[in-house]
């Protein structure tokens, strides 16, 4: 078994009523970042992690999370 990384990082956004570019601006990085982000394109780093995380009222786990796939 291996771990996949995964995110709620788009339905968070949503709850805020936050466009990507809306939330990128808070977050200091392009709205291709954050896109790239929520189809798991791109693993964000610790700090990026935890801006998105503070930018939506979330903790970090509730954004990212590791996901068992055969």
């Amino acid at each position: 078994m291996t771990q996949c990384f995964k995110n709620r990082l788009k339905v968070a956004r949503a709850e805020r009523n936050l466009s990507q570019d809306e939330l990128a601006k808070l977050a200091g990085v392009t709205r291709q970042t954050v896109g790239s982000i929520e189809s798991g394109q791109y693993c964000p780093s610790a700090k990026l992690a935890l801006i998105l995380a503070m930018k939506l009222s979330k903790k970090v786990e509730e954004l990212f999370y590791l996901e068992e796939t055969e």
